[in-house]
């Protein structure tokens, strides 16, 4: 699935790491990040998520918050969280439902080999669940920045 920029994504409801449901319309009245990674404790995935750790104050000043979103259960997204002091919730997307809604799911080629899998996605949500920009075969190192800046200038 392809999802367009000033279009509304679509709902999810899933789990966070203490096993709260988590919905679109939970997140609305706030600009959101949601970002679709494969692993927790994978070195690409502890990058990404301890550079919006690292700048998590600035998105709380600009009212914004951040989902980080893989297939793993809540007790390694809990183990994530305290390995990497991490002050933003991860979702549990077991079935993979939401990473195929939102197209974070396809074929992958690493070192040659291809295989099924994440994506590395991103998606900025405005308050009212509206797409305003999206990023697809997301680089870890440095990303976190990009998706400030543009929060900035939205």
């Amino acid at each position: 699935m392809s999802l367009s920029e000033g279009s509304k994504v679509p709902d999810f409801n899933l789990i966070d790491q203490n096993g709260e449901n988590i919905t679109l319309n939970s997140l609305s009245g706030k600009p959101a990040v949601l970002y679709f990674y494969p692993k927790d404790e994978t070195p690409g995935c502890t990058v990404e998520a301890c550079e919006f750790r690292d700048i998590y104050a600035e998105f709380n000043k600009l009212d914004c918050n951040i989902y980080g979103i893989s297939p793993d259960d809540e007790n390694s997204h809990q183990k994530f969280i305290d390995n990497h002091s991490l002050p933003f919730t991860l979702l549990c997307d077991s079935d993979k439902k939401m990473i195929q809604d939102y197209g974070a799911w396809g074929e992958k080629n690493m070192y040659g080999k291809k295989s099924m899998g994440i994506i590395r996605s991103t998606f900025l949500i405005d308050k009212d669940g509206i797409l305003l920009k999206q990023w697809r075969n997301v680089k870890a190192k440095g990303h976190a920045e990009k998706v400030k800046e543009v929060l900035l200038n939205s």
